[in-house]
């Protein structure tokens, strides 16, 4: 299962907060990929999900911004 998440013209905190809430509606092992433009999102990201147990299996420029594409873990946080 893969969801996608238009982030564009967001800032922090925002990108990271629609990730949490989509993680939560999905069912663990699950992956969703999410596109954004935040400058900080390449520090954000990547320590939300090492914090809530996720895992970011790949992050990589596209469309206008950077894609990171997050596989949910066991643990919520």
């Amino acid at each position: 299962m893969t969801v996608d998440i238009d982030a564009l013209g967001l800032l922090c905190p925002l990108p990271v907060l629609k990730l949490r809430k989509r993680l939560e509606g999905v069912p663990v092992g699950a992956e969703v990929s999410i596109l954004t433009d935040d400058p900080v999102a390449v520090i954000d990201i990547p320590v939300f999900c090492r914090d809530g147990g996720h895992e970011v299996v790949d992050s990589r420029e596209d469309a206008g911004g950077l894609v990171f594409r997050v596989r949910k873990g066991s643990a919520q946080g």
